[in-house]
């Protein structure tokens, strides 16, 4: 399975972007794809997660309100939308499928290693 990360670029702070994950080569319906971020110097942490069979959603303490993730069955395609957005949510945004929801609350990217992942896309949100 592949998974190919766009719709980052630099954006206001307050603004809006939405990330896209567009999933090729394995049954769509069949992962959980989850969201990572990781900012310069600091740790891969983990932003959001959908079932696709089931559209259920899970968000770390931090983005529930802000972020919101969803997945278009028909696109093969994972989206995170992001609001009001902060100069510290600049980072390297990330997905990942797994055919297990791996996730808790204190979920972390190492517990995905065996996952596949996609190349990152850049979100820089300036003052």
């Amino acid at each position: 399975v592949q998974l190919v990360e766009s719709g980052g670029g630099w954006v206001q702070a307050g603004g809006s972007l939405r990330l896209s994950c567009a999933i090729s080569g394995g049954d769509f319906a069949s992962y959980a794809v989850a969201w990572f971020r990781q900012a310069a110097g600091k740790e891969r942490e983990a932003v959001a997660c959908i079932e696709t069979h089931n559209g259920r959603t899970y968000y770390g303490d931090s983005f529930q309100g802000r972020f919101t993730v969803s997945s278009d069955t028909a696109a093969n395609t994972v989206h995170l939308q992001m609001i009001s957005l902060k100069p510290e949510d600049t980072a390297v945004y990330y997905c990942a499928a797994s055919r297990s929801l791996i996730w808790s609350r204190n979920v972390k990217a190492e517990w995905w290693s065996g996952a596949a992942w996609g190349q990152g896309t850049q979100v820089t949100v300036s003052q």
